[in-house]
């Protein structure tokens, strides 16, 4: 199976049920991995392309919502469907409140089911793609210097160079050369966009306390 093939996992006791569901899955150009429990499933590594899992409510051991729980701590990037033989109000009520994103009774339309698995797809991607955008930002940061860190800090905070050379006790052509060297590393083309990195990784002003002095 290609890596970068989107997969759907499948977790129901049910032989036909998991049968019936890959060989669909299949047709439709999707990957496919059933398993008849929970504690199967939990021992599957983690995916890296986008997925979602199709839930059975009913399982042996641990059940479908004690399955969503570690999933929704574990795997955020896996939008849940459930599927079940006997729902009511409570049980769909809980799911979706814990975050499913769909739930279905039996029986159900192949199209509403594929139409909910490409929902939970696209939403999967999304949910990846803005990790994998996290990282890279982290990562950025992560080759910053202490007083670069400081100076992006006081810069996305509104203060001129000067100002921020009066805060860290630096001259201001100090000032400047930290920040070029900040803006570099960041990849930042300008000051909105140095914003807007900072807001996506929480940077805030450091206290006072925690500042560095120049020697």
């Amino acid at each position: 199976m290609s890596q970068t093939l989107p997969v759907v996992f499948v977790v129901d006791d049910d032989i036909s049920v998991r049968e019936s569901l890959e060989l669909m899955l299949g047709h439709e150009g999707l990957g496919v991995e059933t398993f008849v429990s929970a504690q199967e499933f939990l021992s599957r590594p983690r995916a890296t392309v986008p997925n979602c899992l199709v839930l059975d409510y009913s399982l042996p051991g641990l059940n479908g919502l004690e399955l969503q729980k570690r999933v929704a701590a574990e795997r955020r990037e896996m939008p849940i469907i459930f599927i079940t033989g006997y729902g009511d109000v409570p049980m769909t009520v809980q799911a979706m409140k814990a975050g499913a994103v769909e739930f279905l009774t039996k029986p159900f339309s192949d199209d509403v089911l594929l139409n909910a698995i490409r929902n939970a797809i696209e939403r999967s991607k999304a949910l990846l793609d803005r990790d994998a955008e996290i990282g890279a930002l982290k990562a950025r940061y992560a080759r910053l210097t202490a007083r670069e860190r400081e100076v992006m800090a006081l810069v996305v905070a509104g203060l001129p160079n000067k100002q921020v050379g009066g805060e860290l006790g630096i001259s201001e052509i100090t000032v400047k050369a930290h920040r070029g060297s900040m803006m570099r590393k960041m990849k930042a083309e300008s000051l909105p966009e140095l914003v807007g990195i900072a807001a996506r990784l929480r940077v805030v002003r450091p206290a006072p306390a925690t500042r560095l002095v120049e020697k």
